[in-house]
């Protein structure tokens, strides 16, 4: 298993260029933006954000850019995981209760994020 990345909430472009970039140096990488209604499925936030991606050769940081929901505690927003082979992966989840997000994309594939027993938030990418 790897840490494909973390995702994290930023205020404004300017003060995540500021740290990620300015501080910790990581080279911005890209940005796309995620539409409100993607958002709402994922996170249950009807908001657009954009998406900020800073990086070295060994961590990925995604910056959402735009004010913090209230109901969205300091911290961590989600870790990326890939697992390698995500059906058996998925079908443990599965037996041992874990809460699963799965989204269909544009592209036929698919958004899949599974939340712990504890509520902490991972998004599952592999084969």
């Amino acid at each position: 298993m790897k840490i494909e990345h973390v995702a994290l909430f930023c205020e404004s472009q300017e003060k995540s260029d500021r740290f990620y970039g300015d501080l910790l140096g990581l080279k911005k990488t890209g940005m796309k933006s995620v539409p409100a209604d993607l958002m709402n499925q994922l996170f249950g936030i009807r908001t657009p954000y954009t998406i900020c991606n800073y990086a070295t050769d060994t961590c990925n940081l995604e910056i959402f850019i735009g004010s913090r929901p209230f109901s969205y505690p300091v911290g961590i927003e989600h870790l990326c995981l890939n697992v390698g082979k995500r059906k058996p992966f998925l079908e443990r989840c599965r037996r041992l209760g874990v809460k699963i997000l799965q989204i269909p994309k544009p592209d036929g594939t698919d958004l899949i994020f599974i939340t712990d027993f504890d509520e902490n938030r991972f998004e599952i990418k592999g084969d």
